[in-house]
């Protein structure tokens, strides 16, 4: 999906005689995106582009799914840039055009984003997970973040901040509706006015207003108990890293009494897309043992440290009996309260490469 709209807004931000003119002539401000140039249009749009896609990302909760999407705004943008008459920032314009992109994708018949209902809970399992109830929720790189952050002091810097991109957020916000998410996101995330969120969703300002009020509400039932206490880094912080580089080692050492320490009594593990949910210490470590330790462990293992949704993360590998390699398995994103591990959100391979990270070691 995403390859074929690459290829078509490739053409125009990276070759052709026609924005090669464009740039000759030095037109690279809002008239020249109104005059339909493609040098000024691209060079502009693509300024946006890293924002946009943790935009997208927040409305979908999907990595995969906001690339495309933001590549979907930026052909429609350019299909449509005669509508653009410079009332508004251009960041503005694009921030409408893929809003209703993705609000697009998740009416369509295509895609069902359906909160789950029969979610599976593991052994000693408690209250549902909202990770285990989104299934198509996915981690985004902190790498990819940093190139969204805009310039220091700006009002929108909320946008790259923890509370409004950590695993606990995304998959909170995923249980609204998709326009009370819009309007949440618009209002309360990137800061836009009532006035000019309702212009953007074709929606009167009482009803933004009504929207917000629903959604702040529904927002609070899904959220963690405790995360008003978490601070507001933009980085997993020094604690939060010592407590990674222990679980590293004590994974990579099969240590099940060492990964007993760093557990919370109340730690819960899940694996989206898989609805099962491990809840408490002596859960987790139930279904760690037969991996890590005797006749059935997959093998030697080895971790690298990454980052996601500003929180500590893990890139696990697995060296099978018999292969010369490790191969990517997962990648468990860390939430940490007090020095100990409150929260596991385990990930599957697809994504190692959005991570600047090898298939392989």
């Amino acid at each position: 999906m995403a390859g074929g709209r690459a290829g078509r807004f490739d053409a125009l931000r990276d070759g052709g005689d026609d924005m090669r003119r464009g740039d000759e002539h030095g037109h690279h401000g809002d008239e020249g995106v109104r005059r339909g140039e493609p040098g000024a249009f691209a060079e502009l749009a693509e300024a946006h582009r890293h924002e946009l896609q943790v935009h997208c990302y927040r409305m979908l909760g999907s990595y995969t799914d906001a690339e495309d999407m933001v590549q979907e705004t930026m052909l429609r943008a350019w299909r449509r840039r005669e509508t653009f008459e410079g009332r508004s920032t251009l960041r503005a314009w694009l921030y409408r055009i893929a809003t209703n992109a993705c609000l697009d994708l998740l009416s369509g018949p295509a895609r069902s984003r359906e909160i789950a209902t029969d979610v599976q809970e593991g052994p000693a399992s408690g209250a549902r997970s909202p990770f285990a109830e989104v299934p198509w929720l996915q981690p985004y790189p902190d790498r990819l973040l940093d190139l969204a952050a805009p310039a220091e002091g700006r009002p929108e810097a909320l946008t790259v901040e923890r509370e409004t991109i950590e695993l606990a957020y995304l998959a909170a916000i995923q249980h609204l509706p998709p326009r009370q998410r819009a309007v949440l996101i618009l209002r309360d995330v990137a800061g836009w006015p009532a006035e000019e969120t309702a212009d953007a969703l074709e929606l009167s300002v009482p009803a933004v207003k009504s929207a917000l009020q629903r959604a702040r509400a529904t927002l609070r039932l899904h959220l963690p108990a405790r995360r008003a206490q978490w601070g507001p880094a933009t980085a997993p912080t020094g604690e939060e890293r010592a407590v990674l580089r222990r679980y590293m080692e004590a994974s990579v050492d099969g240590d099940l009494s060492a990964l007993a320490t760093l557990l919370r009594e109340d730690a819960r593990q899940t694996m989206p897309p898989a609805s099962a949910v491990y809840d408490g210490r002596a859960a987790i470590l139930d279904m760690w043992r037969p991996v890590l330790t005797g006749p059935q462990a997959w093998g030697d293992w080895k971790a690298l440290p990454t980052r996601a949704n500003r929180q500590p993360a893990v890139a696990n590998y697995v060296r099978r009996p018999g292969h010369p390699r490790y191969t990517a398995v997962n990648i468990d994103v860390l939430r940490v309260e007090d020095g100990l591990i409150a929260e596991i959100t385990t990930f599957g391979p697809g994504l190692h490469a959005a991570f600047g990270l090898p298939a392989e070691l």
